[in-house]
């Protein structure tokens, strides 16, 4: 899960930013909602449903890649970022052929892959404020990717909690979106 809360100058941009972070969160209920109706048993539907959620975020920082105006060190990060989701989407792919277990370990990997460097950012931009949002997200991707690494590497046969680790995202992503709406107003008055 890729927050970026960031506005730049340009309102075109902000808007559409704002509505990519509602889409997201749109996206993380259905998402967790098809998974957990799912059952989280083994099979295609299970398959599509890992490899579609880490290619939603390739395309979501795909966007902002193509839609900001950032430094070529921001955007060099963010088409990593767009690399790694798509490797995690074939790996969870693979993972669901093998076991739950593997899933849970692919996840946990990439839920602490993401948030370690997600933390470190905010908390070297803090002066800038407005990171705390950052600073919990990184943390609890962090502290969650650990635990579906502990459950996996146990042989868990439940994916459910990544669900609920989705449904958190989709907070902090309309949480992203409420606050850039109201900078919106802000500037706008």
């Amino acid at each position: 899960m890729t927050i970026t809360t960031e506005a730049t100058s340009g309102s075109t941009h902000e808007v559409g930013l704002r509505r990519l972070y509602f889409a997201r969160f749109a996206f993380a209920m259905l998402w967790a909602a098809s998974l957990i109706l799912a059952g989280g048993s083994s099979g295609p539907a299970l398959t599509l449903l890992l490899v579609v959620y880490p290619l939603v975020d390739a395309a979501a920082v795909l966007w902002q890649v193509r839609n900001r105006h950032n430094g070529q060190g921001a955007r060099i990060a963010q088409w990593i970022n767009v690399l790694v989701s798509v490797v995690v989407a074939v790996a969870l792919g693979w993972a669901s052929t093998v076991s739950i277990a593997t899933v849970l370990v692919v996840w946990g990997i990439w839920a602490v892959g993401s948030g370690l460097p997600q933390l470190v950012t905010a908390v070297r931009n803090r002066h800038r404020g407005g990171q705390v949002p950052q600073m919990l997200s990184g943390g609890i991707s962090i502290v969650a990717g650990g635990g579906f690494l502990a459950q996996g590497v146990r042989g868990a046969a439940e994916v459910g909690g990544v669900a609920g680790y989705a449904v958190l995202g989709g907070v902090f992503f309309v949480v992203s979106g409420v606050r850039l709406s109201l900078l919106q107003r802000r500037s706008a008055a």
